[in-house]
């Protein structure tokens, strides 16, 4: 399975950090997210990661330049933007012909990377996607996501001011082939997956709860709240895990 990593965001919560730095490599005790998934990724099995840039590009770049496993990093720049769905066309070559993992590098999760590739090989059939939940504790500003008894999304609302319940959508995925032809029949360059491909799924798009901790990065006080959250040894821990 290769993966995905979206990495071309402004950050424009996150100012004034990301006046300066790209989002993806704001650091979480001295790590930078976009670091922290590609080792995590790398050491559960991925082969070939895709990172797209657009804001600040160079520092991506020369941060990919000088990581371990950097020739297995295949970098897209997009000099427009062209939304999650976008990407995927744009780098549907590079990332073969099977499942694709999907990560947006702006979350910090300890997930089970292993276990949600696992989940995804036992989803019921007719599903082609599984989607990576976790508890929120601002339903307001996220996804919820309403399962049936088989783990599979009946019921999408997208930051809705009384949603019906706090199991939110993690933006990260794994996808079947399937859902890169829905993006592709769409017959556009920028597509958003999130509000064009996500909605027309529901009963095709299995779960996994993430039993750990996860959120995003999307403001200076949601950082703030992972180093209080996550000790810098709770991150070398997750770090030096064996896939």
């Amino acid at each position: 399975m290769n993966a995905l990593l979206l990495a071309a965001g402004l950050g424009t919560r996150l100012r004034p950090i990301t006046d300066t730095i790209p989002k993806c490599l704001v650091p979480i005790h001295g790590q930078p997210l976009l670091g922290i998934w590609v080792r995590r990724l790398i050491s559960a099995g991925i082969g070939q990661l895709v990172v797209n840039t657009h804001y600040l590009s160079d520092q991506v770049a020369a941060y990919l330049d000088d990581i371990p496993d950097g020739d297995r990093i295949y970098l897209f720049h997009e000099t427009q933007l062209l939304g999650t769905g976008g990407t995927l066309l744009a780098t549907r070559e590079a990332l073969g012909q099977g499942p694709v993992m999907v990560v947006h590098a702006d979350n910090f999760s300890t997930m089970d990377i292993g276990g949600f590739i696992e989940q995804h090989r036992q989803r019921p059939a007719g599903t082609i996607m599984t989607m990576a939940l976790f508890e929120t504790d601002d339903p307001q500003s996220c996804g919820i996501v309403v399962t049936d008894e088989h783990g599979v999304v009946h019921e999408f609302h997208e930051k809705v001011a009384n949603p019906p319940g706090n199991l939110a959508n993690a933006a990260v995925y794994i996808i079947e082939p399937e859902v890169i032809d829905l993006c592709a029949a769409l017959n556009k360059a920028v597509v958003d997956l999130s509000t064009e491909i996500i909605p027309d799924l529901i009963g095709r798009i299995y779960t996994y709860k993430i039993d750990g901790y996860h959120r995003d990065i999307g403001s200076p006080a949601a950082l703030d709240q992972v180093h209080l959250d996550i000790s810098a040894s709770d991150l070398d821990a997750l770090l030096w895990e064996q896939k």
